[in-house]
Parts: structure tokens; C-alpha cells; sequence
């Protein structure tokens, strides 16, 4: 069933902080939008309504680093079909929206692939509000699994050209120290996120990237300088921050569970849910299998990414196993769907059209059971067979 117009109801809203239980709640979309937020007493009776008998209703979760999943990615084949696979493995696990995540390229392949993610984007704006570079500028002994042959330093003529592009690159990660300065101000000014990741910076040089307009860490704690005594490092510097956002992998192999909850302490409102996903995510059967992430073999086995020497290769977490992480490891189920879908959204500056349950949003949606497993996902207001 598939109507341009009908209601959500029978349902539990989360998160509770903002929709209080026991209230018989309904949801009007219309087309890909959502137009009212109200009460089932009050939806008109030729209203063609959607039961989805007592279960639990969240906004869609949003993933701000996906490299790819069931089965592709990004990086290996950068077209429209691509994305398609992708999107198609995220309904699987409630992520409605996400940034295609390119990792250090060539100017040839990242001029490509904001290309392509502009085709999307305008063919299915509630998907992808944009691109996600992951590189080149990065520091070569926290490159982790990225090509040592791609890392470089900014030339202002591709500097001038990303920022031409800022409508459709959503965010750029990069190292402050190997930034001459000023570009990270220009790329801001342009109007792209600049986040710090993969980097020898210090609290200071993060501090003054800061300053220039970084306002996110690429995945909190990994390839980037610890907190230590003296020297706080970028892991410091981001949690002596009163803007900065940081992403966060909650797969138990890219960080310990004590860090997760002390970031979330420590950040609140400002940690975001990342998977850094890779191929085997969304397949029904991958234990075991490998695939080719830039040149790199990367071994899959037991949930674990990683090339022969051990360095972690991505992740295989979907966002519903981030978010059923997250809780179990001690995070209120409330603020680890906020860590899903409404701080990513804020991260970005696109909190009027993703991460919400409110009229004017997106309608995109996950549907969960009790147990807070996946059991249906609304995609731009397409609900299928719930």
C-alpha cells in the first residue's frame, strides 16, 4: 500500500522526552513530507490511516559516514547504482538518510563522485543531503587504511573547486596540521563542515582549527592524538569544546565502551552515531568474505573489518546495531536515538528536514518492536508492506 496521503497511528513516539506515552498519537504525510502531528481523535474520517499496531515509531536514523553496504562501495564504483545498493541495504536497518563517504581519492574520482551525489540528490533529496569526502588532506601516519599514495596537501586550485561544490559536499574531514591556514576558513565560509580526523594535531592546532570553523571529529578517539596529562590531544580538545560535534563508532572494535559513555557525558546533545560501514553490512552472508577497500585486501570475521596487519578497514555495523549498542551499554534509550537521528541532523545545519518527527520533515521513519529490533522502515513517505 502506497498512498500519497494517509496516517500513521496505534504507536509508541520516541524519543518519550518529546512525545509523553499514552497519548494515541497520529501522523499525517503527504507525498514525501510530513503535514501534521496530532491526535487519532482528530485525523478526518476519509483519512486512510496505517496501523502499525502498538509498535515503537522514530524518526529515520541519519549515518554522516557510510562507505558503502550490501555488498558495494562507494569508493570502488562511484555511480548512481551504487548508491541505489546502498540505500537499499540501509532500509534494512531504519537509516533513511546518510552521506556517501568517499575516502582519500584522486581529484579525477572525488570531481566524479560529488557529481554523482548531486545526480542523487536531486532525484532523491530525503536520501542524501550530500557527499561526504573522508580525505585527501590527511596526515600519512594516521592515514589508517586510506591509500598512503592519495594523502596530500591542499592545492588552492581544488580548494577553489570544492567550494564551488559546497551545495552538494556536505562535509570534508581533514588534519588541521597539514592545512596551510586559511583554507579550512574558506571551506566554512563556503559553507561545508569541516571535521578533524586522521591527524597528529595538537589540543592547540584542533583548537585553532576550531577557531578557523571546524565543528565536527571524524570518528571520536580513532586515527587522531589522544587525551594524555599534558598534552590533550584532539581527543582533548573536542571534549573541551562547547561546539564541536564528534562521530562515534559504537562497535566495540574501534573504541572501548567507557569511551563511549564518557563522550556521551561528556558531549550530550553533540555525539553522533557513525558507522563507517563497508560492503558486508546489509548481506545475509559475508562471515569470512574479503573485499577491496582502496587497493587494501580487508578481511571480514566475527563483526571485525581488517587488512592483514591488523588495521581496521571500516566497520560492519548497521545503525540499528549502533543505536541496540549504545543502550546496552549503559545510554538511555532516548538519547542514543537522539545520537541517530536529531544530533546528526543538527551536526549538519539540516535539522528543518531530517531527524525529527515534526510537520515540514522528511517522512522518514523506523519501525521497531519492543525489544527495539528493526521491523519496518518508511522511506520518503513509501511504507510498503508494514
Amino acid at each position: 500500500m502506497n498512498t500519497n496521503s494517509y496516517a500513521l497511528t496505534n504507536m509508541i513516539l520516541l524519543p518519550e522526552t518529546r512525545f509523553p506515552a499514552g497519548i494515541d498519537y497520529a501522523i499525517t504525510v503527504e507525498g514525501k513530507r510530513i503535514t501534521a502531528v496530532g491526535l487519532v481523535q482528530d485525523l478526518p474520517e476519509s483519512m486512510p490511516t496505517v496501523d502499525l499496531q502498538g509498535q515503537i515509531l522514530t524518526p529515520g536514523f541519519i549515518d554522516l559516514q557510510l562507505n558503502g553496504c550490501g555488498g558495494v562501495l562507494f569508493n570502488t564504483d562511484i555511480t548512481i547504482n551504487t548508491l541505489d545498493v546502498m540505500h537499499q541495504a540501509n532500509l534494512k536497518s531504519g537509516c533513511t538518510t546518510f552521506l556517501p563517504t568517499l575516502i582519500t581519492a584522486s581529484d579525477e574520482d572525488i570531481k566524479q563522485a560529488v557529481g554523482v551525489v548531486r545526480k542523487y540528490r536531486a532525484m532523491h533529496p530525503e536520501r542524501v543531503p550530500g557527499i561526504h569526502l573522508e580525505g585527501p588532506y590527511l596526515n600519512p601516519n594516521r592515514r589508517g587504511i586510506h591509500p598512503e599514495e592519495q594523502v596530500r596537501t591542499p592545492d588552492q586550485p581544488m580548494i577553489d573547486w570544492l567550494c564551488e561544490q559546497a551545495d552538494v559536499i556536505s562535509k570534508i574531514t581533514l588534519a588541521p596540521e597539514m592545512c596551510p591556514k586559511g583554507v579550512i576558513r574558506q571551506l566554512c565560509d563556503a559553507g561545508i563542515v569541516i571535521s578533524v580526523g586522521h591527524t597528529l594535531a595538537t589540543c592547540e592546532q584542533v583548537k585553532a582549527a576550531e577557531e578557523e570553523g571546524a565543528t565536527f571529529a571524524t570518528h571520536l578517539h580513532n586515527a587522531m592524538t589522544p587525551l594524555t596529562s599534558r598534552e590533550p590531544g584532539a581527543v582533548g580538545a573536542v571534549f573541551d569544546s562547547q561546539t564541536m560535534y564528534a562521530g562515534i563508532i559504537a562497535d566495540g572494535f574501534h573504541l572501548s565502551w567507557e569511551n563511549l559513555r564518557i563522550a556521551q557525558r561528556l558531549l550530550q546533545e553533540r555525539l553522533v552515531l557513525v558507522t563507517d560501514a563497508t560492503p558486508p553490512v546489509g548481506l545475509d552472508s559475508a562471515e569470512g568474505s574479503t573485499f577491496d577497500f582502496c587497493g587494501q585486501t580487508v578481511h571480514y570475521s566475527q563483526g571485525k573489518c581488517s587488512n592483514a596487519d591488523g588495521t581496521l578497514g571500516g566497520s560492519a555495523l548497521s545503525m540499528v546495531e549502533a543505536v541496540q549498542n549504545s543502550i546496552a551499554q549503559g545510554i538511555a534509550r532516548d538519547t542514543a536515538i537522539d545520537m541517530a537521528t536529531r544530533n546528526a541532523a543538527c551536526a549538519m545545519g539540516i535539522e528543518q528536514d531530517y531527524g525529527q518527527i515534526a510537520v515540514g520533515q522528511f517522512a522518514n521513519f523506523v519501525v521497531l518492536n519492543g525489544d527495539l529490533n528493526w521491523k519496518a522502515t518508511i522511506s520518503g513517505g513509501v511504507h510498503g508492506n508494514i
